[in-house]
């Protein structure tokens, strides 16, 4: 029973004396007389290192602010440099109304020529009887003649010894007569007679800007007066020269 009182005693002395520590703090009470701090004197914390990245950022910002602006000029249109082109109009039955189609369009460019072309034509129809004996084919032409059937008898060429019984420019033309002659007992056919005419065709040089739409308003506007129309860039072939 001894030590147990003892042990008791000793027991509340360590109470006594760590109490205080052990137990709960207490809590600090602001009351309404109490004065809080004032928001001017209280002081932002600065950071003690700044960003790398906004660093950056502001430097960047400045670096722009301070460069000059540069004035950047377009470079000078080219001019527009005319050149040669050749032009060749047709067709003209003659030299001579050549020349004067030339003084007509007030003698463009600095040289001109005339160039004479034997152009090949669309073929006549022919309505013919086909070749045969000399004998025969002049006996028959005869007999045609006096019956009043206008005829030709062929001489030379391929067609020799064949009778002609018209050349015609339409095919229905002469397909009537055709059939005409054919209801007459007569061994005719239909045929093609082709045919060449000598031409002649102006030709000159004339100073125009290409892609410039100078070209093409010329072939309009040439083209209103002649059936042939070719403008291109010459190619070094000069044309003679003539005194209109």
């Amino acid at each position: 029973m001894r030590w147990f009182a003892v042990a008791l005693i000793l027991i509340n002395g360590a109470l006594w004396l760590y109490g205080d520590k052990l137990g709960p703090k207490p809590v600090a009470v602001v009351t309404e007389r109490q004065a809080l701090p004032r928001v001017a004197d209280l002081k932002p914390l600065s950071p003690e290192v700044e960003p790398e990245a906004a660093r950056d950022d502001v430097t960047l910002a400045e670096g722009e602010a301070t460069q000059p602006a540069v004035d950047v000029e377009a470079p000078p249109e080219r001019e527009a440099v005319p050149l040669s082109f050749c032009v060749r109009l047709g067709w003209f039955d003659s030299e001579q109304s050549a020349r004067q189609a030339y003084r007509s369009l007030g003698r463009p460019g600095t040289d001109y020529d005339v160039a004479e072309e034997e152009r090949e034509l669309a073929p006549l129809h022919w309505v013919i009887i086909p070749p045969q004996p000399e004998d025969r084919a002049l006996d028959l032409f005869r007999d045609l003649q006096q019956r009043g059937i206008d005829s030709y008898l062929v001489t030379r060429g391929e067609n020799k010894n064949a009778i002609s019984l018209g050349l015609f420019e339409s095919r229905q033309a002469a397909e009537n007569v055709l059939a005409e002659k054919k209801r007459q007992n007569l061994n005719a056919i239909l045929a093609n007679f082709p045919r060449n005419q000598l031409s002649y065709a102006l030709v000159f040089e004339d100073q125009l800007v290409p892609d410039s739409g100078a070209v093409g308003a010329a072939e309009t506007d040439y083209s209103e007066n002649f059936d042939m129309v070719e403008i291109r860039r010459c190619e070094g072939v000069a044309t003679r020269s003539e005194n209109p």
